[in-house]
């Protein structure tokens, strides 16, 4: 599971990265903390800040959350029914 974590991050990271060339591997990791709003101790970062952070940092701000939109209905009264299980998917 780690692995798969780490080539995401990876994977992620890299052309963003890549767009700012003069910032060090810690700072563009700084940069990224602040950017998605987090103020805790930098060693504290979790690996879930920076994939969701650098997925979404190039969209709009009403985009959909990546891992969200499976459990998304545009009707709240469906959506109700099956989270009480009344309706099945």
């Amino acid at each position: 599971m780690k692995c798969h974590r780490l080539n995401e991050l990876i994977e992620l990271l890299q052309p963003a990265w890549q767009k700012e060339p003069d910032l060090n591997l810690v700072e563009f990791v700084q940069k990224l903390a602040k950017e998605s709003g987090y103020q805790g101790e930098l060693a504290n970062l979790t690996d879930d800040i920076l994939i969701y952070h650098l997925k979404m940092r190039d969209s709009s701000k009403t985009a959909e959350i990546p891992g969200l939109k499976k459990d998304y209905e545009d009707d709240f009264k469906t959506a109700l029914l099956k989270a009480r299980g009344i309706i099945k998917d």
